[in-house]
């Protein structure tokens, strides 16, 4: 199938590829293209700022959790029929799983898809020193297709103008453009990243000044012309069988908005029908037959979320009927007795999970894992292993080891760590699961969930 792509990519965290991205993925919707959005990792908040700057759906590519044939079914089934798709990296291009060279990494996506690669570098304070820096990044890995490069803070025209001919001239590689050093656009951030684009009230705004920064700056034709060199994809996707029909009711609002969007897909695929509610707003439960409550920002929400009797008496009530419960990160921390924010102000949860939840100063868990079950759950049988990640602030207290069901090895933290509750039909953890990447866990969700309805 024909895919016009491009992976944008950076030489490390902070060179400015997100605003590039927002900026290019806007710009080319301007000018009538259909553009895919995707975003190489687990990152949640990154995706939901493409839809905003494109009016698509992103899609997380991700070679760790997944491998090459789901990051080929997920880039195929989306990419196909549009104009181009524009892939953002995540970190510097190179950067993967500790241990593991190059898997998860930016590179290995391009690699896997035989995307061309435009590299951004932040040259402030770089002179001639940006063309051996350049180099070691295309010499690093032959099988790698860099194909252009955008100068970020480049200064002053004649400044611009030194740095790209002594690029082209001495690497014989396309500079794509330079953003001047005095822009001024920024993204609003918090201790997760940027603030997800569902509380972002200047978004609008901000993408549409990105999108007139890169028509000024950026050479938009000869990315076009870049991502139509990508030669077809050689790929069939794999059948999916429909397991049944169950309705799942998903949490989603500002407070809850950490969802891979092919963790949907792939419900819906499996004969999930989706139903969103809102723990912010909604005073009770939709009628389904099984839960779904991701990750977020509770603890920034942490009055409404608690003073919410109505919805937190629903849950419980369901609970008690035997509804089975998935819940992840911001869901496992919301269904906790207690959450204790940074200010040390402590709320309510739905009390459902034991113990208190209590937000830290500095991370406490970030990175790759994977979970070994030790106890049967709505997911999973003892011994069962799940790939996922972590990423949060916060640190749960009061729950019995044998209560928890996994073990962790990987991320932050030592190896053999517990983490999670497991209670009758319910099952809370720390851990982000992609579930086409663990395809039996969500097949074992839905088998349980299946003739369940709640009684409300």
């Amino acid at each position: 199938m024909d895919c016009p792509r491009i992976l944008i990519a950076g030489v490390s965290s902070g060179v400015g590829k997100t605003t590039l991205t927002l900026g290019i993925m806007a710009a080319l919707s301007r000018r009538g293209l259909n553009v895919q959005p995707f975003k190489v990792g687990p990152d949640y908040i990154d995706p939901g700022l493409h839809f905003h700057a494109c009016g698509t759906v992103s899609h997380n590519l991700d070679s760790w959790m997944g491998g090459e044939e789901v990051v080929k079914t997920v880039f195929c089934r989306h990419a196909s029929g549009t104009h181009v798709s524009v892939i953002e990296g995540v970190m510097g291009l190179y950067d993967g799983v500790k241990n593991e060279r190059m898997i998860g990494s930016s590179a290995h996506i391009a690699m896997m898809l035989q995307a061309p690669v435009i590299l951004v570098v932040n040259v402030k304070g770089m002179g001639q020193s940006c063309i051996p820096l350049v180099k070691g990044y295309i010499d690093y890995e032959p099988l790698l297709n860099i194909r252009g490069i955008i100068l970020n803070y480049a200064g002053s025209a004649y400044y611009q103008s030194y740095l790209k001919n002594e690029l082209e001239q001495q690497l014989g590689i396309k500079v794509l453009g330079c953003l001047p050093r005095d822009h001024d656009i920024t993204m609003p951030q918090r201790h997760l990243g940027l603030v997800p684009a569902e509380e972002n009230q200047g978004l609008k705004e901000t993408i549409q000044g990105m999108a007139d920064m890169v028509e000024t700056h950026i050479d938009l034709a000869a990315i076009i012309r870049l991502a139509q060199s990508a030669p077809a994809m050689d790929f069939t996707l794999p059948r999916v069988i429909n397991q049944g029909h169950a309705v799942i009711g998903v949490a989603k609002d500002e407070a809850f908005s950490f969802y891979y969007q092919d963790n949907l897909d792939y419900l819906r695929e499996l004969g999930g029908e989706i139903v969103f509610f809102s723990p912010l707003r909604d005073q009770c439960l939709p009628a389904v037959d099984g839960l779904y409550i991701g990750g977020g920002f509770p603890e920034m929400f942490l009055g409404p979320l608690g003073s919410n009797d109505g919805m937190i008496a629903s849950l419980r009530r369901v609970f008690g009927q035997g509804i089975p419960i998935l819940a992840e990160c911001g869901g496992f921390m919301y269904l906790a007795a207690k959450i204790t924010d940074f200010k040390g102000v402590s709320s309510p949860g739905a009390g459902l999970v034991p113990g208190e939840v209590k937000m830290k100063d500095k991370l406490a868990a970030l990175g790759y894992v994977r979970a070994t079950a030790l106890n049967r759950s709505i997911i999973a049988e003892p011994g069962d292993i799940i790939k996922g990640h972590e990423f949060h602030y916060s640190e749960i207290e009061g729950i019995r080891a044998q209560d928890q069901p996994f073990t962790l090895a990987g991320g932050k933290g030592r190896d053999g760590r517990r983490d999670g509750y497991v209670k009758g039909h319910m099952l809370a953890s720390y851990v982000h699961i992609h579930f086409r990447s663990n395809p039996e866990t969500i097949k074992n969700y839905l088998d349980t969930c299946r003739g369940k309805r709640c009684l409300l």
